[in-house]
């Protein structure tokens, strides 16, 4: 039920979403909406100012331009169109009303939230189970997990990274956690071919199209989920160099796989 409250809220794909009704409004209206997609929002905004705007939830148009949306297809007419168009990101065209869960945009911005909702709705499964008084668990929803406490057998859980390549699935290492979260975004997942190039699914507003680096995947430990999950895209669209500077920074847990020749190199980071 928690994770279907967040679809409800957050998903691009229901027309009638709260999200949905947020991207239809129009320029300076301030639109009520429900207090968890208010939080999600103001995570992203902070993640986003602090990853320099690389992790950009106002990129739901070039999403949907490169048939990653609802809409199966590429519109070339539209790439073409944004790629020649000013972008401010959405930390600098949203403003938030805290006090009365209030939001209203002050230019045309089409919000998604695939980048951070699906962390925040393993951070409600946890939640679920925190007020029942359950302290041992594993959730997750495809890859984005979360664990407290440990195994009845005293162990921690054991979660599996994913080898980032394309059209199979399997383990490349295991990680071990305990009270804390992980969640990974990588280019071998979802892609399109395009002008005779492959491109992932994971946008950067500021070259106004898919993300394009040495990087194949990145994993990010956290304290929650939805930290996790958006940094894991910012550190990605960052890429390999200004990415793990960061991270490196702001003393984060993280693990880049970069592309390397025929394999992999991999880039530990531990705060």
């Amino acid at each position: 039920a928690a994770v279907n409250a967040v679809d409800e809220q957050m998903s691009n794909w229901k027309a009638d979403s709260d999200l949905s009704r947020l991207n239809k409004a129009l320029l300076g209206q301030w639109l009520t909406i429900p207090q968890e997609l208010f939080d999600v929002l103001e995570a992203a905004l902070l993640v986003s100012r602090q990853s320099q705007g690389a992790f950009d939830i106002g990129v739901g148009d070039l999403i949907d331009a490169w048939g990653f949306g609802p809409i199966a297809g590429i519109d070339e007419q539209r790439i073409h169109a944004m790629r020649a168009q000013a972008r401010q990101p959405a930390f600098e065209v949203l403003e938030m009303d805290p006090a009365n869960l209030r939001v209203r945009k002050h230019a045309s911005i089409t919000l998604d939230l695939s980048g951070i909702a699906k962390g925040y709705g393993v951070d409600q499964m946890a939640r679920s189970l925190d007020v029942r008084g359950i302290t041992r668990y594993l959730v997750g929803i495809d890859g984005e997990m979360r664990a407290r406490g440990t195994k009845p057998d005293g162990r921690l859980w054991s979660i599996a990274i994913e080898r980032p390549i394309r059209h199979q699935r399997e383990a490349m290492g295991v990680m071990e956690l305990s009270d804390a979260a992980i969640a990974s975004s990588g280019d071998y997942r979802r892609w399109v071919e395009y002008g005779g190039k492959t491109y992932a699914h994971t946008m950067s507003g500021a070259l106004r199209e898919p993300s394009s680096n040495q990087l194949a995947a990145v994993s990010v430990v956290a304290t929650t989920c939805i930290l996790a999950d958006a940094w894991a895209t910012a550190l990605l669209v960052l890429g390999e160099k200004v990415g793990i500077e960061l991270a490196q920074e702001r003393r984060m847990d993280a693990l880049f796989i970069l592309h390397e020749d025929d394999g992999f190199q991999e880039v530990s980071i531990v705060a």
